[in-house]
């Protein structure tokens, strides 16, 4: 079913490199025979024997959060023919999207994304994947038939894929039952745990699997317990939707007597394997209890945007020190670029300042490098990697920026990540490796 994609050992050489949190001259990179990094030896002149890439190289970026179907929709929901429009009305109309969509259409939609998120910067995307069964709602004869369809969309378009099958068993909190228009949707602990084993047993390259729970509202309290419990032995990722609209956080309130992030940390013993998705209205006092947990949050400053959603705290989940991480959630923009420079405005507009992601007293004085060294590691954790990066040992990811961008004309090492992110090039990354084979090329 999956095609195997082996790496190729070989030396490269770059003339500059994103390496150790900056860019380093004259940079010889070697890819191992497995697919990891050897070597990255900057300061290095180039030999016959390795191949000159032609711009600057930065790490592939994670996309920690994302819905392939949800491409299929993407700028269908951008008209309001009624008096109100809001995250739940779109939410019934992406529900008629998903009810249509069958394994092979899922494929066919999921390569396209994945071929365009790796022009956009991304070499590893977390599927948080809730659509599993047959449009009227019966059980297929083969459980894995839409992960199976994800799987091969990856291996088709040369991306790396953690897999996260989504606990999803109820419409919310005063209602113990799924929707009609969910019923593709419904899922229990059993049937997690299942089909992440069953992503794991296919063995596709680059393809890993944790799990998820949708939110607090769409899983009983016992079973997200539960399952916190049956994966506390496995290092795998843990990914949940919380805290996105206010509503949200006034219903959990109403039928908890606790706000989202607040409940989930009393009930399940965060740490990092846990990834909070938005988590866009927690109270100072959560973003300290995520802080002190080790748990990451995924922002997806698009798609927030495009939903209505709000803005996070950024200062001070940056100030925390929280593992951060972007995503593209329903895939209004696939490019990493994009994602940090919206997230920057949103605060630059309600903050009315400027540069509010800098750092200056702690040696980080460039926005763009700060937020991109944060979702850089936080990435990976969401992820389940143990290293990211140009660095020995890490899988050997790569973007070589196209330096014929007009954006980047005339811009040297101090200012070229910041014009990559708030100057708008145009032109996707020229080339893109994948564990040492070039997926984009």
């Amino acid at each position: 079913m999956v095609d195997g994609a082996s790496a190729v050992a070989q030396q490269l050489w770059a003339p500059r490199a994103w390496v150790q949190g900056r860019w380093q001259d004259s940079v010889a990179l070697e890819v191992a025979a497995d697919g990891t990094w050897l070597r990255i030896d900057p300061d290095t002149a180039a030999s016959p024997a390795m191949h000159v890439l032609d711009g600057p190289v930065l790490p592939g970026l994670v996309n920690a959060h994302g819905h392939a179907f949800q491409r299929a929709f993407a700028g269908l929901a951008e008209r309001r023919d009624g008096e109100h429009d809001d995250f739940w009305s779109w939410r019934d109309r992406m529900y008629g999207v998903a009810l249509t969509i069958t394994p092979e259409r899922l494929r066919e939609v999921a390569t396209h994304l994945y071929a365009e998120l790796l022009r956009g910067g991304y070499t590893q995307v977390c599927e948080f994947h809730y659509l599993h069964h047959a449009p009227d709602g019966s059980r297929d004869a083969d459980p894995l038939a839409m992960s199976r369809a994800l799987v091969q969309a990856a291996c088709d378009a040369g991306i790396g894929l953690t897999l996260l099958p989504v606990l999803y068993e109820r419409a919310g909190f005063g209602t113990p039952t799924l929707r009609d228009d969910q019923r593709r949707f419904a899922t229990t602990p059993d049937d997690v745990l299942a089909l992440r084993d069953g992503v794991r047993a296919l063995q596709a390259p680059h393809v890993s699997a944790g799990v998820a729970i949708h939110s607090l509202r769409a899983a009983r309290a016992s079973s997200i317990v539960e399952l916190a419990q049956r994966t506390a032995a496995d290092a795998a990722p843990i990914h949940i939707h919380i805290a996105e609209q206010t509503s949200e956080v006034d219903d959990c309130v109403a039928a908890s007597g606790l706000r989202p992030i607040d409940w989930l940390a009393r009930h399940v013993p965060l740490d990092s394997r846990w990834q909070l998705v938005h988590a866009t209205h927690a109270s100072a006092a959560e973003i300290d209890a995520v802080a002190a947990s080790g748990a990451g949050v995924v922002l997806c400053p698009t798609t927030e945007a495009n939903l209505g959603d709000g803005l996070p705290d950024l200062p001070r989940w940056l100030a925390t020190g929280t593992p951060l991480s972007i995503g593209s959630d329903s895939q209004v923009t696939r490019d990493w670029r994009e994602e940090l420079r919206l997230l920057e405005y949103g605060q630059r507009l309600t903050l009315r300042t400027r540069n509010v992601a800098a750092a200056p007293l702690a040696g980080q004085p460039s926005t763009a490098a700060r937020l991109f060294e944060r979702v850089l590691a936080g990435g990976a954790a969401a992820a389940g990697f143990a290293l990211a990066g140009l660095q020995r040992g890490a899988r050997a990811d790569l973007l070589v920026v196209d330096a014929a961008d007009p954006a980047l004309a005339d811009r040297n090492a101090d200012s070229l990540l910041d014009t990559l992110v708030f100057a708008s090039p145009v032109r996707p990354f020229a080339r893109v490796m994948v564990g040492g084979r070039w997926a984009v090329a």
